[in-house]
């Protein structure tokens, strides 16, 4: 029975999940991209380690509906949640406890995060059931949990490498804590050679491909985290757990500070190393997002036992407290889930242009959040390549080159035409590096060229036209053409399997 009210906030996670997702949506520009990895199995990819490939083989083997794609995004939140619930009763919390810190996990950000297919649903579980396996520890010293803790960890390096962050943020707050002398057990070494055995074809894998991981971090600094200010990151998270402000807070300063929690001050100073090394970095915020739900456990525990001194308010406060936070949660609801169409939003964007919640990775605002663009004019990117394809003469269509100027448009055009006889749509960006095929005996008669802006190649080819063009207002990709070009000029293949050469070795110098 003990167990009952975590899984039943774990069930209504799930269920939220699929009822709350507007159709009117597509699926984000990355899920295509980790889709993609489903049909390329390995142990390892530019961007990330191999577990988000398993999980696209099985969503695709399964037919990748989007019953199926969700799934996964879907079952982490409702696990996470489940172990918040836990948490919370391994901390001395009661029903009412559970239901305060599993109602701040279902009406913060996670919300949005956990109905997307990205390694971040998964790193969130992992972190926070790292946490709780120190909260185990410290109740009953016994090996077995510093061995689940090496399995998590394994697992969670399988899934991202921001995992190395979480681990070292771990080693600084064990040793400033009363659990230091934990790192002097035998078993202690044991989880962590369990875990760098789970990571060891990953690691083996970078190694050999000239660690791309160099390469990625330093394109995301670049293009994306030189624009994250110290300022932002954190009035971001602000934002993101506003609702939960008076649990989440008052369970950070509980596990620093209150006696009653003095054995569990590593899983506080895990919350602060970690965020503050993340700011340090200019991380983005949803990086931190696995640093809270446990937080969200103490507070609620905490203010149980602070309650629990007033019987007579006692009940009346603790309705209060559910209250608070489920009203300062709707203004946040339309972006925490995908339930107003775009036109909807873009007119409530005009109200919240103070938060910054509309503005992108390019540091600018924009009408959408930047997730919510990058849902939208796939399938017409999708179809109208398709249409294009098809207006190939029979002869000479199989001899079609699909090249996109970004991951997102590839991996969306190989989605949406799985089931028809299509070239896979190929990158210079991220991944497709390693997916392209050899050069065929007979040249190229076609090439398809899926453009963010359109680019004069007309000297390279017979014939240069532009065919299609994205026209959903709200699509981060509106304004992208569909160019094909007729009979290159062998120069032009050259050029192209040059610059994929050139590009790759960016990557793996």
């Amino acid at each position: 029975m003990k167990r009952l009210v975590p899984l039943l906030f774990a069930a209504l996670k799930f269920a939220l999940g699929f009822l709350l997702a507007s159709r009117v949506y597509e699926l984000h520009r990355d899920e295509y991209l980790y889709l993609d990895y489903g049909r390329h199995l390995a142990w390892g990819y530019l961007e990330l380690p191999p577990l988000m490939a398993l999980q696209s083989w099985l969503t695709l083997a399964l037919g990748g509906g989007y019953f199926w794609v969700k799934l996964w995004p879907f079952l982490w939140g409702a696990a996470t949640i489940y172990v918040v619930g836990r948490a919370a009763q391994r901390l001395g919390g009661g029903s009412w406890a559970v239901a305060l810190a599993s109602l701040c996990y279902l009406v913060t950000a996670f919300a949005h995060i956990n109905a997307l297919f990205q390694p971040n649903s998964f790193e969130i579980l992992t972190f926070t059931l790292g946490g709780y396996w120190l909260i185990c520890y410290a109740q009953q010293p016994r090996a077995g949990y510093l061995y689940a803790l090496g399995l998590t960890l394994g697992l969670s390096l399988l899934n991202k490498y921001t995992a190395l962050f979480f681990i070292a943020a771990l080693v600084g707050a064990v040793l400033l804590s009363p659990q230091r002398r934990l790192l002097l057990r035998p078993a202690t070494w044991g989880a962590a050679a369990l875990a760098l055995l789970l990571w060891a074809p990953n690691l083996a894998w970078q190694l050999t491909h000239g660690i791309p991981f160099r390469h990625h971090m330093a394109l995301l600094h670049d293009t994306q985290l030189v624009n994250v200010s110290t300022a932002d990151f954190f009035k971001d998270l602000l934002l993101m757990f506003f609702p939960a402000l008076l649990v989440w807070s008052a369970g950070l300063l509980a596990l620093l500070g209150h006696a009653p929690f003095r054995r569990y001050r590593a899983v506080g100073l895990l919350a602060v190393l970690g965020v503050g090394l993340l700011a340090a970095l200019h991380g983005k915020n949803y990086y931190a997002m696995g640093y809270f739900p446990l937080l969200f456990a103490a507070g609620a525990v905490w203010w149980q036992q602070q309650l629990a001194s007033r019987p007579r308010l006692g009940p009346v406060l603790r309705l209060g407290l559910l209250l608070v936070l489920l009203v300062l949660a709707v203004p946040a609801l339309p972006y925490a889930f995908s339930v107003l169409p775009p036109a909807r939003m873009a007119a409530l964007g005009r109200h919240y242009v103070g938060t910054g919640a509309n503005r992108w990775e390019d540091g600018q605002l924009h009408p959408l959040p930047q997730d919510f663009a990058d849902m939208l004019g796939w399938q017409e990117l999708a179809d109208k390549t398709w249409q294009v394809y098809q207006s190939l003469p029979d002869s000479t269509r199989a001899r079609t080159l699909i090249l996109c100027d970004n991951y997102g448009e590839a991996g969306a055009i190989n989605y949406y035409n799985r089931r028809r006889a299509l070239p896979a749509a190929l990158s210079f960006n991220g991944s497709y590096l390693h997916w392209w095929p050899a050069r065929p005996a007979r040249p190229y008669r076609h090439v398809i060229r899926v453009q963010e802006q359109e680019r004069d190649n007309a000297a390279r080819y017979a014939r240069w036209q532009r065919l299609a063009t994205v026209l959903n207002p709200y699509a981060r990709e509106q304004s992208t053409v569909v160019m094909l070009g007729t009979v290159p000029l062998p120069s032009a293949i050259d050029s192209l399997y040059l610059d994929h050469r050139q590009a790759l070795a960016e990557w793996e110098r």
